[in-house]
């Protein structure tokens, strides 16, 4: 049997698929391509846009029809608002938590299921009787729930800090033999009003930092080339253990010395972390280790104090530019990278205005604009989206030609410069193979050689346009055969 996933969303998603694969695969199903072939059908949703919840209806709709046809099983999980998993609830056959990952194939088997796997050992599902706290749970409105159904969707195996770790010891099937990505916590606590995580992945909670780092030491080991650290709020990693755990500053700089001590080259990265925890001490300590990538993405979310705190972001412009001022004077060579969203609740033409400044003034690298969409349960949603979409759009394309004006700038500064880069495959054009450089501007050289990808090369820059460059293959630097995860 088959199966077929659609990861939707931010990085976090595409690093839990990877545990949802490990899972899936232990119990004898095979990936495939093509969703019209699998007999279990998956999506990790993202209830933080509405264009991906969209795009999670659009796909059910599709698969339910197969149903008419065929047996089939339907499986939604990620960051999921409760009002769009009580939407879900009519629409999918299991819908869990991704903590609740490790439970995943009795789910199926209490949905009455033979997998491949309970074929190979001869089990047979197992039916449970519901118990008053299920019956109370599950609305008695939905058509299709039957006894392995609801058993299979809110049966949650103890503490949520306790399930999220049994998750975390999922090893994960990597999805590239040469980048990977590491979660280093779940959840947030700051509570942004226009932010549905803390209500999707619940409060932070950060994973021990021995299993991240024998993570980051089998993966270098293996001849993984880039690194990055995930968390909703990484810089506030190890404040909820209250001392028993150690600092992000100290995280990073455990990881450098193992960068210097293993002879290996690579990059690490993070995201996102949060202006309100970043400290110089962060920024110090990049700045003395060679495998801590010189690329900081900083959302700022808005360049105006009161927008800030009607987002509740607990800082000021002025805050903020501290931090990149640090940054600057301590990593002049750094990449800054920034989200930013228009047409918030309220936001004014001059507050707009104020956001335009900010961009000008930080010169960004990159910045992901969206335009404010409520998301139910966060706290924006009480209020009124009173920025017409007309409005939201201009406003994007004004900020979008802002940044183009210094990204422009900046990439044609490295014009005629020599830089390492990591190979990422071929490139649309194909003739070409594309690149990042370590501040992840994309860049592509004409070469026929595809056993560079997933290597370091030295690339001569010969043009630059807004967000790319091109140059010349100089240097392909030796490396060892990369192990497939």
């Amino acid at each position: 049997m088959k199966y077929h996933l659609v990861t939707l969303g931010c990085q976090m998603n595409k690093a839990d698929s990877e545990r949802v694969r490990t899972v899936v695969e232990s119990m004898g199903y095979r990936w495939t391509d093509n969703e019209e072939e699998a007999g279990l059908l998956g999506i990790l949703a993202c209830s933080v846009r509405q264009k991906s919840i969209d795009k999670v209806y659009s796909r059910i709709h599709k698969w339910n029809k197969w149903k008419n046809r065929r047996n089939l099983i339907t499986f939604v999980s990620g960051c999921v608002l409760p009002a769009d998993k009580e939407k879900f609830l009519r629409m999918f056959d299991l819908i869990f938590e991704m903590k609740e990952l490790p439970r995943f194939p009795e789910m199926v088997s209490q949905y009455g299921v033979t997998t491949p796997l309970s074929i190979k050992r001869g089990l047979q599902p197992v039916d449970e009787e519901l118990t008053s706290i299920e019956k109370d749970i599950i609305p008695e409105t939905n058509p299709r729930l039957d006894v392995n159904f609801i058993n299979g969707k809110i049966k949650i195996a103890g503490r949520p800090e306790e399930a999220i770790k049994d998750f975390w010891h999922v090893t994960p099937t990597y999805d590239s033999n040469y980048e990977a990505y590491i979660p280093i916590q779940n959840g947030c606590d700051k509570f942004c009003t226009f932010c549905a995580v803390p209500y999707t992945r619940g409060r932070e909670v950060s994973r021990p930092s021995a299993e991240i780092l024998d993570e980051i030491r089998d993966l270098v080991n293996r001849g993984y080339k880039s690194i990055t650290l995930l968390g909703q709020n990484v810089n506030s990693y190890g404040l909820d253990r209250h001392g028993s755990e150690i600092s992000f500053p100290r995280l990073l700089r455990e990881i450098g010395e193992f960068g210097n001590s293993s002879g290996k080259e690579f990059w690490v990265y993070f995201t996102s972390p949060h202006p309100r925890d970043m400290t110089d001490e962060v920024i110090e300590v990049i700045s003395g280790y060679d495998c801590l990538a010189k690329q900081i993405h900083l959302p700022i979310q808005s360049g105006d104090d009161k927008v800030l705190m009607k987002m509740n972001r607990k800082y000021s412009v002025n805050d903020y530019r501290k931090i990149i001022t640090v940054i600057r004077k301590l990593l002049p060579q750094a990449t800054i990278f920034t989200d930013i969203i228009v047409g918030f609740t309220g936001e004014t033409d001059e507050q707009f205005e104020n956001t335009r400044k900010a961009m000008e003034e930080f010169k960004y690298n990159m910045a992901y604009i969206a335009k404010y969409s409520p998301r139910p349960g966060a706290a924006s949603s009480r209020w009124d989206d009173d920025i017409p979409n007309e409005v939201k759009t201009r406003r994007l394309h004004i900020l979008t030609n802002e940044l183009t004006r210094h990204t422009i700038v900046y990439n044609q500064s490295l014009v005629g410069k020599k830089l390492k880069v990591l190979v990422t495959g071929r490139d649309r054009k194909n003739e070409y193979l594309s690149a990042l450089t370590e501040g992840r501007i994309v860049l592509r050289f004409a070469s026929d050689n595809d056993s560079l990808t997933g290597n370091f090369a030295e690339v001569l820059i010969e043009s630059a346009t807004d967000f790319a460059l091109q140059g010349k293959l100089v240097m392909n630097y030796a490396e060892e055969t990369v192990t497939h995860g």
